[in-house]
């Protein structure tokens, strides 16, 4: 990073967390010579928890289908990983990343790394994300739901190649805490899914060096842990993997301390990163998921083990849970908001299992399915593993007696009609002083049609290594709202870091057709927002109040979705379920319209359906002079035929 993003980094900390770091700087020095201690393990180290043949039994057949197509194409050193095709997972190289062709020091301490820099290690995320082993425990479900010893063998080879390539504090799977934490869930759920295989426990509690790894990782989260302004996501996987870890790994003296640490931690966690009405502070739909996931994981391992978990660790995923279910569209997908990179607390199901159909799944078995919660197609392998460890978990709650549509705290509001689903963003700009995950996006739309989208969110494509494209995807100019004298309503001071945060206030809100909201990005002119649900379309009303400026009025459209373009009119069309589908928007006449797709300089009209993937979308740009006064109607035909 520049040394100026390190002096805007520590203007965003207060005084305990510069206090924290600096005793985790010293701590870093003097942890050079950690790496050779050895760990003193306990006699008894069984593995207790496993899952019963009626648990294997109950994983619908359509489920082990594609857990195994999934598990076959790794078994032959096949995966994609961040829109990057990967042939040599056979026997992979750890620390190599296909994507820049370059390769990581792998004999250096871990702290003297400078990780951030793709020049120095090429895509960091390509490196890690092999290195958090679910395509492990992919493969261990496979050998779980089959009996067949050639997957078992197959993960077997490659943790004892990872322990053998990465001894503690060498190289950079070393560095992250979160990296380690989603690490140690994956190991707990691979011994878990390959009991059954006879050589299981020479892999893990017969064998000194997997003994050791899975001691300095705990030791490891229990020195580092993720400290205020970055106590978001990161501190949840190092809870939730430490505590996974100590309750089925409680092979080591320190355990009961590891255990208790972690599971108090997780608690509050839990709960300081979750508003009351169960949505993810971050205000990033992505990582509610993998917080969900995460704390899920964690609380589950912890009642299996006969530990106490506290009553509002279960009401935080159990609100959670809710709030997932009354925020996904007709088609299970929940809303495209603020970063989002993919990841996942634990992968044991195929490539075409829905996480979110999952999750709702685990949520019925867990706390009890509410009659107003969407239909799932039931019988993922997630699900009925969670279910081996815990089931109708009862919590002293009052739950939604009916869909909501509206979160206050957070600011999110859906307005729906059939197939017709609507988010308005009126909430904080993220979560903590340096909101890490925040798009520039207040006061933005975002909508479907039958699980279409129509008006998208773009997406996050990147975190490091491509700035032009990170800034793109985060602008106010990538979102579907009101850009003001070409600069973003918040102000950027990194890839991970917002100096300046747009206050947005929610005017109107809680009926099922209308939303209004407006915020002082722009200071001291305010630009508000009001959207209506009309039947069979959208009306989008924009104001500028204050000193008239320069404006950019965007609009946004899936990659299905085809746009032409005449004056201030635009026609949509799409197929969608064996149909042809089609709308018309009526754009403000007051200014100058343009179609953009698939620019480059700079970048313009782009979708990103997952991370590190891109693809051309058509993108609507107004632009003029700000106006009391901007309608946009948009109006959906009637379905046409079957094609």
């Amino acid at each position: 990073m520049d040394p100026t993003w390190y002096l805007r980094r520590l203007s965003r900390m207060g005084p305990a967390e510069i206090a924290g770091r600096v005793t985790d700087v010293v701590r870093k020095r003097q942890w050079r010579g950690v790496a050779g201690e050895k760990p003193v393990w306990l006699p008894d180290r069984r593995f207790a928890t496993v899952p019963g043949e009626d648990v294997l039994a109950a994983v619908s057949g359509e489920a082990v289908k594609d857990l195994l197509v999934t598990a076959d194409r790794l078994m032959d050193g096949r995966a994609e990983y961040f829109g990057v095709e990967r042939d040599d997972l056979v026997a992979p190289d750890w620390s190599y990343d296909p994507k820049t062709g370059r390769r990581a020091p792998s004999d250096v301490y871990s702290f003297d790394i400078p990780y951030r820099s793709e020049d120095a290690v090429g895509d960091i995320k390509q490196i890690w994300e092999p290195s958090r082993h679910q395509h492990l425990t992919v493969l261990a479900a496979a050998y779980a739901l089959t009996g067949e010893d050639r997957y078992a063998e197959r993960v077997a080879a490659q943790l004892k190649s990872w322990w053998a390539a990465n001894p503690p504090m060498r190289g950079v799977h070393w560095v992250s805490g979160i990296e380690l934490g989603i690490r140690l869930l994956s190991w707990v759920w691979v011994r878990r899914l390959l009991d059954g295989w006879a050589q299981v426990s020479s892999l893990f509690e017969d064998n000194p060096v997997a003994l050791g790894q899975i001691w300095h990782h705990q030791r490891w989260l229990a020195a580092f842990p993720s400290r205020g302004s970055s106590a978001n996501n990161h501190v949840i996987a190092e809870d939730a993997g430490q505590l996974a870890a100590a309750c089925a790994f409680a092979w080591f003296p320190e355990s009961g301390q590891w255990r208790e640490t972690a599971m108090a931690s997780l608690d509050k966690m839990l709960r300081h990163n979750t508003f009351e009405s169960g949505l993810n502070r971050e205000l990033a739909t992505e990582y509610h998921g993998l917080v969900l996931e995460l704390g899920l994981a964690g609380a589950l391992e912890a009642k299996a083990a006969g530990v106490t978990v506290p009553e509002s660790t279960w009401l935080v995923l159990l609100r959670m849970t809710d709030a997932l279910a009354s925020i996904v569209d007709n088609k299970l997908r929940p809303p495209r908001q603020g970063d989002a990179d993919d990841g996942f607390g634990l992968i044991v199901d195929g490539d075409e299992t829905s996480r979110w159909a999952s999750l709702l799944d685990t949520g019925s078995v867990l706390f009890g399915r509410l009659d107003w919660w969407p239909e799932t197609p039931g019988g993922d392998v997630r699900t009925q593993l969670f279910s081996a460890l815990a089931k109708d978990i009862r919590v002293d709650a009052r739950r939604p007696v009916r869909r909501r549509d509206d979160f206050a705290d957070a600011g999110m509001t859906i307005l729906r009609d059939g197939g017709l689903w609507c988010r308005c963003d009126g909430g904080p700009h993220g979560f903590l002083s340096i909101a890490a995950h925040a798009h520039a996006d207040a006061l933005s739309v975002e909508v479907r049609h039958d699980g279409v989208d129509i008006l998208a969110d773009p997406g996050t494509y990147c975190y490091h290594g491509e700035p032009e494209w990170r800034s793109y995807f985060r602008s106010t100019a990538g979102h579907n709202t009101l850009e003001l004298a070409r600069t973003d309503q918040s102000v950027s001071g990194g890839p991970f870091l917002w100096t300046k945060h747009a206050v947005t206030k929610v005017l109107a809100a809680g009926t099922p057709s209308r939303w209004s909201a407006e915020h002082d990005g722009y200071a001291p002119s305010i630009h508000r927002r009001s959207v209506e649900l009309e039947g069979d379309g959208l009306r989008i009303l924009d104001e500028v109040r204050g000193e008239s400026r320069p404006c950019r009025l965007a609009f946004h459209f899936g990659p299905a979705v085809e746009v032409v373009l005449t004056g201030a009119t635009a026609k949509l069309s799409w197929t969608a379920d064996g149909r042809e589908r089609s709308a018309s928007m009526e754009l403000p006449s007051q200014l100058r319209w343009s179609a953009h797709r698939g620019e480059t300089t700079p970048p313009l009209g782009w979708y990103s359906a997952g991370f590190g993937r891109r693809e051309p979308a058509w993108t609507l740009i107004g632009a003029g002079t700000a106006s009391t006064e901007m309608t946009t109607l948009l109006t959906f035909d009637p379905e046409g035929p079957p094609l």
